[in-house]
C-alpha cells in the first residue's frame, strides 16, 4: 500500500519524506488556509519536496471552472492529481480530464456508488472519507471493502482506492487488510504507525544489558 501525507505544510512533508516511506501528498483548501500561503505557491513547493502524486483541489462548481482549474493546475507539474468533488458537475469534469490526459482525485466519497460512477468516469483515484463516516455512526471501513470488491469484478476500472480522512493507526491497518491501494495519512499517524510502547521498553533493555558486555 501507498502511503500518501495529507498536510499542505512543507515542513510536515518534508519530515514524512526523509522517512523514506512517502510515495504522494495530498492537500485541500481547509489545510492551505491554515498555513496562510497562496495555494499555488504552497503547490509548487511540495511539487519541489514529493516527486509523487500531488493532489491539488479544484474551488469551483460548474464544469467550465473546474476544468479552467484542472488544466492550469496540470501546467504547475508533471505529477499534479487535480481533486474533483463528487458532485454532477465533477463528474462530468473527470470524463474531460482522464479525454486531455489530466490525472484526477474524486474527493468526498462516501458510498461505493459513488465510487462505482468515479471508476466508470475514468478517475485516477477515489478517496472515500472512512474518518467522517465513522463519526456519523457509519462503519466506514466497509466501505473501503466494498469498493475493492466492486473495483476486482471489473478489469477495465484502473481507479486506485485512496482512504481519506484518516484518523489512527487502526484506519491503516484495516484499509491495507482490506486492499486499499493508498492510504493519505496526517504526520502523527505516521508517526504513531512506526511507534509501539514493547519496541522501547525492549530498546532500553538491549541498551543496557549492552553496557554489561566486557568490552574487549
Amino acid at each position: 500500500m501507498k502511503f500518501f501525507i495529507d498536510s499542505a505544510d512543507v515542513g510536515d512533508i518534508q519530515k514524512a519524506r526523509d522517512l523514506g516511506i512517502l510515495d504522494g501528498v495530498t492537500t485541500n483548501p481547509s489545510l492551505v488556509a491554515k498555513t496562510g500561503r497562496d495555494y499555488r505557491s504552497v503547490v509548487k513547493d511540495i511539487c519541489g519536496i514529493c516527486n509523487g502524486p500531488v493532489s491539488a483541489e479544484v474551488l469551483s462548481t460548474d464544469l467550465n471552472g473546474m476544468m479552467a482549474e484542472a488544466r492550469s493546475w496540470a501546467e504547475v507539474a508533471d505529477n499534479i492529481v487535480v481533486k474533483i468533488p463528487l458532485i454532477e458537475e465533477g463528474i462530468r469534469a473527470v470524463v474531460r480530464c482522464t479525454e486531455e490526459g489530466i490525472k484526477t482525485n474524486v474527493t468526498l466519497c462516501f458510498s461505493s456508488n459513488q465510487a462505482l460512477i468515479a471508476a466508470k468516469a475514468g478517475a485516477t483515484f477515489i478517496s472515500p472519507f472512512v474518518g467522517r463516516l465513522d463519526d456519523i455512526g457509519h462503519e466506514g471501513m466497509q466501505g473501503i471493502a466494498e469498493i475493492r470488491q466492486i473495483y476486482d469484478n471489473y478489469d477495465a476500472f484502473k481507479t486506485e482506492i485512496l482512504v481519506a480522512s484518516v484518523r489512527h493507526p487502526l484506519h491503516i491497518r484495516d484499509a491495507a487488510l482490506a486492499g486499499a491501494d493508498v492510504a493519505t495519512i496526517p504526520l502523527n499517524v505516521f508517526t504513531q504507525l512506526i511507534k509501539h510502547p514493547l519496541t522501547d521498553i525492549g530498546l532500553a533493555k538491549f541498551i543496557e544489558d549492552a553496557k554489561k558486555i566486557p568490552k574487549s
